[in-house]
């Protein structure tokens, strides 16, 4: 394959926006594109690689396997070798475990279904994972693995019919893109599916090189240039990714593939000294900045400064100059290590991060580390593991089911047998506050039923929860409540929202109280519990009581309003958690919360009998109850 200085550019194009992205540079907004750039030009390099080995009569799996080890694995074993230490030193349990298990996961080429696993409501902060950014390495990889297999079995039938294959494929991978960041956003973003037509571009454009060579055309390819350009600096955290947005840079690095002939203005830009020699370290550099960012985030109380995530930027370079010639280079010289060391090392060095990941995930994070500073439980699964053992499964089954859509996340209980009387309904705030308020209250039985989104009657994602309680003849106590620092936007949606459902629920004859909502910090639990000093409890672990009154302000004065016009009660659940000066989610050396925002056992015991108390005391209806 001829060598081609400006596909190296690209690469560079590619990594540069991606590290100011992830640096936090908000100039660089649509910095993400860099990985859709990547998988384009991994696409053509590794069909062009395999399509002129099948014309030359060499191809062979086992080659193509070997070179993609030589390129890919001694780089990242380094860098994940590096983690480990820092990760122990610190990195607290949870971290630790979840670090673990991104051990195993990335050395089973699996990554990306992993982080899209723990994507969901009650993930751990995405910019705290050291091997977050490897998702997309597994994409590729797992197109690496399949890619070559399809070749062998499909040429029989013909060059034509598997370029017309693969197009099909990537027509069919775009459009479940077009579905998923609708309906499944996470694992649209993630998943092999739903990124496998960039791959795929890059496929076709190397069938089109192949057949009929580069082609010049000035327009075409700094047409193609700009594309990449206006993606990197147009898009936002709020462009629906991939999507049909993710043409234009895909569609970019395609004509500049087709059309960069040398003699472009283009081809020339890409091929200066500065943006090759960025190519060639971009795999060590992309490599290098996410655990520089995230050690710095973990290590630091407060968020890195600006001028901090730029120097780490510049690190993240000069780390790849080192790894790409002390590493990367030699690797890839079969001359130095021949196919046998590098098969036999690679499966070592895969075994070795699958053993020490395993033993990291099932110690727990080595707790044993830290000495406690305070009790409690952190982390979802000991209040989850509670409730499930204490209580009942929902009734009826069709709405269970219409509940129970995430897996170890318990989105339906109850306290006993029948029909309920008072209904819990909101997101994961109506679910924390269960266990305390059937502690309250064992003379009722309490459901709660909820869902990543608003409890509104016109949301359909509630639409089974709103067609039970219509269907039932028993009058209930409903509760509304939710996260509103992370839903509202809008205090007009929130009004006209829980406006509609609480006529809707009044006109069938129930009660409707309105709850608000704790507060939340900047702070994990963990971070308390395995904290240094008293100083840090002090500072970190609280909050002043006019930064819980900026929280509320979100929400409260139309909760109140609702109240009012309605008749309603609304009841406020922080006063355990505040006095007049401060709120903490720390009280008599116990920690409260799970998360930054969620009530742990002890949290809940205490906040939700504080509201049963409420819901129990005749309060006024109307009337906010402080």
């Amino acid at each position: 394959m001829r060598y081609r200085a400006d596909i190296d550019g690209l690469r560079a194009l590619a990594v540069v926006p991606v590290v100011l992205f992830h640096a936090g540079f908000s100039l660089f907004s649509g910095g993400f594109v860099g990985v859709d750039v990547f998988l384009v030009v991994s696409g053509y390099l590794i069909t062009t690689i395999l399509l002129e080995d099948i014309e030359n009569n060499r191809y062979s799996i086992l080659r193509f396997y070997e070179r993609r080890a030589r390129r890919i694995l001694p780089a990242l074993f380094f860098v994940m070798l590096v983690c480990i230490p820092f990760a122990w030193m610190w990195m607290l349990p949870i971290q630790l475990k979840d670090f673990s298990e991104s051990l195993v996961a990335v050395s089973l080429f699996v990554s990306n279904i992993l982080f899209w696993q723990e994507s969901g409501y009650f993930a751990a902060a995405a910019a705290e994972k050291p091997l977050l950014h490897t998702w997309s390495l597994a994409v590729e990889e797992q197109y690496y693995l399949l890619f070559p297999i399809f070749l062998f079995l499909a040429w029989r039938f013909g060059r034509n019919k598997v370029f017309w294959m693969i197009v099909v494929f990537a027509a069919i991978s775009l459009a479940l893109s077009e579905w998923g960041w609708r309906n499944n956003p996470h694992a649209n973003f993630y998943l092999a599916l739903t990124r496998a037509w960039e791959l795929f571009a890059g496929s076709i454009a190397a069938f089109i090189v192949q057949k009929r060579g580069v082609q010049s055309n000035n327009v075409l390819s700094l047409l193609g240039l700009a594309a990449i350009i206006f993606a990197v600096f147009a898009y936002d955290d709020t462009t629906p990714f991939p999507s049909v947005y993710a043409l234009v840079p895909v569609i970019g690095v395609v004509l500049l593939v087709l059309y960069g002939d040398r003699e472009t203005l283009a081809a020339k830009i890409l091929s200066t000294r500065v943006f090759v020699g960025i190519g060639l370290i971009s795999y060590s550099a992309y490599l290098w900045h996410q655990p520089l960012f995230s050690f710095a985030r973990i290590r630091l109380l407060e968020a890195p400064s600006t001028y901090l995530m730029g120097f780490l930027s510049l690190a993240s370079f000069a780390l790849a100059v080192a790894s790409w010639k002390f590493i990367e280079t030699p690797f890839r010289n079969s001359s130095i290590i021949n196919r046998g060391l590098i098969l036999n090392s690679s499966l070592i060095g895969l075994l070795s991060f699958v053993i020490i990941g395993y033993v990291g995930y099932n110690q727990d994070g080595f707790k044993g580390r830290f000495k406690l500073l305070l009790q409690g439980d952190v982390g979802h699964l000991a209040y989850h593991e509670l409730i499930d053992k204490e209580y009942l499964d929902c009734e009826p089954a069709s709405v269970a089911r219409g509940a129970l859509n995430w897996e170890g996340f318990l989105r339906c209980k109850q306290t006993q047998r029948g029909d309920a009387d008072w209904i819990l309904l909101g997101d994961s705030h109506a679910e924390h506050l269960f266990l305390g308020l059937a502690e309250a209250h064992r003379d009722k039985n309490i459901v709660f039923y909820i869902l990543d989104g608003e409890p509104y009657v016109g949301n359909h994602q509630y639409a089974n929860v709103f067609d039970f309680i219509k269907s039932s003849q028993k009058k209930k106590k409903i509760l509304l409540t939710m996260h509103y620092a992370s839903r509202v936007d809008d205090a007009n949606v929130l009004k006209n929202g829980f406006g509609e459902t609480i006529e809707y629920l009044q006109n069938l004859g129930h009660e409707v109280v309105l709850i608000g909502d704790i507060p939340r910090y900047e702070v994990s639990p963990e971070d308390c519990v395995y904290g240094n000093s008293i100083e840090f409890l002090s500072k970190f672990c609280s909050i002043k009581r006019s930064e819980f009154q900026q929280q509320r302000d979100i929400y409260e004065q139309t909760l109140v309003n609702l109240a009012d016009k309605f008749g309603v009660q609304y009841a406020t659940i922080y006063g355990p958690l505040c006095n007049k000066a401060t709120c903490s989610m720390v009280k008599d050396d116990f920690v409260l919360y799970r998360d930054d925002n969620h009530l742990n056992i002890r949290g809940s015991q205490i906040v939700g009998r504080y509201l049963g108390s409420k819901l129990s005391g005749g309060s006024n209806p109307g009337r906010a109850n402080h």
